[in-house]
């Protein structure tokens, strides 16, 4: 949904219905909806943003009309044509069409506006704790926009476009971006007299930054609170046992946590250029942290105070863990480049120990020894999900990121796609999956012994090791028959693979994990004796995990 009003902004279609009509078809041809990104449907020429300084320009996307009068610091939105085909809004009890064009002030420009204090820090970091805390020392009001949500999903439990937004919200994805600055403009225009607002939870990423002050106003000061990872999973799990939010369980707070690293960096940088935020590392005692807020509170929103505790430069490794991959050494300072190359960099988040913990298997062997087809059939029967990195690199070219760039680059040299990419992709893919699957059959790889020891030292060892050994005649057979290539080509992949399976073969050899299979005979034969092995292991895993628990 957000991909598609991306899309509809930029462009802003004479007729949107043609226009979703042909995103949906695009959704069809990319392989279906997991494979949308926030900019599939915006083109490559629109997706440099404009200078972040507030000079010259403003990001027109999130405004149409500025008024005649310079002197009026509100903007207006024009009306978009109803959207009644494939819209939240396709039904009378989803509608949010009056809520959403209705142009108005949120706070009178006649009199002083509130003290807008914005609270951002990854799910568990204690944002509403000192949140309250900010409230109660300055008397200001306290705006938590996840319980705004929750409170409004459960006293509107019939509306269909409520109960939609539960589901979202359930699942740990970030609700309409619309509807939730709805509903936070609402609840101001509810305390127009206040002195001061404290709001937790919001934004959660740059767009809804931009969204906020463009539809309400810009921030006094942001307080982003760092945490690690570890922190952020070991709090909510004791959350969930303590409270039992139905946006705990497992799946959703995997899926939070990761879009949480992907926007943290860019939303941080955003306010960092305003000079409008200050970092806390949160990891410490509440009392020790609130105590750095409300130094820098004073510091920055009252006269003669003493200089703040807290620090406006953002340092990586409060929120990165060690297993962490975050390039540090982008130049944030840069206008023009474009945010959406953090697509894919940030979003796998720290899962290491879920990865490590889970069943991974690689299948290897060489062109034309069917493993393809075998990881479907065992993934159908064991409930695994089945990662090929050549399909990983097809998806990632199909995309429009920053990475897809550097790939078909990279490709069209005929230069071999860099290790860490590949690996990247499978980390992120993995990370998607974790808490709805059973394991993980990786196929085609490792294709060296670097990616191996990469791959063990970045995610987790492999538990079981398949190498579908067969001869060259029967792969050259077998390729022939697939593929147009010449002899020639079909022959030295062969001897490429050779050459460079031996020493991981060897390695995994050693390691007691490999597990050879004749693949010479047909592909029934094959998946039974794999089976067979796996069936084993499970079995052993499950005894291991039965004599733990009996031992506890």
């Amino acid at each position: 949904l957000q991909s598609l009003l991306n899309g509809l902004m930029c462009y802003k279609p004479d007729d949107p219905i043609e226009y979703l009509e042909s995103c949906l078809q695009k959704v069809k041809e990319l392989g279906g909806p997991e494979k949308v990104k926030w900019d599939t449907f915006v083109s490559p020429e629109k997706k440099t943003l404009p200078p972040l300084n507030g000079g010259q320009t403003r990001r027109s996307f999130f405004r149409n009309v500025m008024p005649d009068n310079s002197n009026f610091p509100y903007r207006r939105y024009d009306r978009l044509p109803p959207i009644q085909q494939f819209s939240i809004e396709s039904d009378t009890d989803l509608s949010e069409t009056a809520e959403l064009i209705e142009e108005y002030d949120v706070f009178d420009p006649a009199r002083p506006r509130p003290k807008i204090i914005l609270v951002i820090g990854g799910p568990g970091s204690g944002k509403g704790t000192q949140s309250l805390k900010i409230a109660e020392r300055y008397g200001f009001n306290y705006i938590s926009v996840g319980e705004l949500l929750r409170k409004k999903i459960h006293s509107t439990s019939s509306n269909r476009k409520w109960s939609l937004i539960a589901k979202i919200i359930t699942t740990g994805e970030l609700a309409p971006q619309e509807t939730t600055i709805t509903e936070i403009k609402q609840r101001l225009m509810q305390i127009p007299d206040e002195e001061g607002i404290v709001i937790d939870g919001f934004p959660r990423d740059v767009a809804q930054a931009i969204s906020f002050e463009d539809q309400i106003c810009t921030p006094d000061l942001v307080v982003f609170l760092a945490c690690s990872n570890q922190r952020l999973k070991e709090r909510l799990l004791k959350r969930a046992e303590q409270q039992g939010r139905p946006d705990d369980n497992l799946k959703a707070t995997q899926r939070r946590l990761m879009n949480f690293k992907q926007n943290v960096i860019p939303l941080v940088k955003y306010f960092q250029e305003k000079g409008l935020i200050i970092t806390f590392d949160a990891d410490r005692d509440e009392e020790e942290v609130f105590f750095d807020i409300s130094s820098a509170v004073d510091n920055k929103l009252f006269a003669n105070k003493e200089a703040t505790a807290g620090s406006n430069e953002l340092d990586c490794s409060l929120i990165m863990d060690s297993g962490d991959t975050v390039y540090t050494e982008f130049d944030f300072e840069d206008q023009d480049e474009d945010q959406s190359s953090f697509s894919g960099y940030e979003s796998t988040g720290d899962f290491s120990e879920d990865l490590r913990k889970s069943h991974i298997i690689f299948v290897i062997g060489g062109p034309g020894s069917r493993i393809c087809s075998q990881c479907e059939q065992l993934a159908k029967k064991y409930g695994f999900t089945h990662l090929s990195t050549g399909d990983l690199l097809q998806n990632e070219l199909s995309s429009l990121s920053e990475r897809s760039k550097l790939i078909k680059d990279i490709m069209e040299c005929g230069e071999p796609v860099p290790g860490d990419i590949v690996l990247e992709l499978l980390k992120e893919a993995m990370v998607s999956k974790l808490g709805d699957t059973k394991g993980f059959l990786i196929d085609g790889y490792p294709q060296d012994l670097k990616e191996a020891e990469e791959f063990e030292s970045k995610i987790g060892e492999p538990k079981l090791v398949f190498c579908l050994d067969c001869s060259e005649e029967t792969m050259m057979g077998n390729e022939s028959s697939r593929h147009s290539d010449s002899t020639e080509t079909i022959k030295e992949g062969i001897e490429s693979y050779y050459q460079a399976s031996k020493p991981v073969i060897a390695y995994y050899e050693r390691k007691t994990r490999l597990c050879k299979i004749d693949a010479e005979g047909t592909q029934e034969d094959v998946f039974l004796e794999v089976c067979k092995t796996i069936d084993s292991f499970l079995q052993k895993e499950e005894a291991a995990c039965s004599f733990s628990t009996e031992t506890q």
